[in-house]
């Protein structure tokens, strides 16, 4: 059996992530794919700002995971075993 790499998987499944989730937002307007674009928001609502006079730093992060982001990855998790 051949060694399969771990940044294989990372890049199926961040492309998995995204392209879900853009089926998901264009499935928004569509009545009968709304469902897709069903999901979950968190993370930081406000940026965090470390000023240090000199350097200003601005740290953030949100994630929203749909319903096609977890097909996406469910996708990407197949393509990668028959790799």
């Amino acid at each position: 059996m051949r060694d399969k790499s771990f940044w294989i998987l990372l890049v199926l499944l961040l492309a998995g992530i995204v392209l879900g989730g853009f089926l998901g937002s264009l499935a928004e307007g569509n009545a009968w794919l709304s469902w897709l674009n069903f999901g979950q928001s968190f993370g930081l609502d406000e940026p965090l700002v470390l000023n240090l006079g000199v350097l200003v730093i601005t740290f953030g992060l949100s994630i929203k995971i749909t319903m096609a982001s977890i097909f996406g990855v469910a996708a990407a998790l197949v393509i990668y075993r028959y790799i």
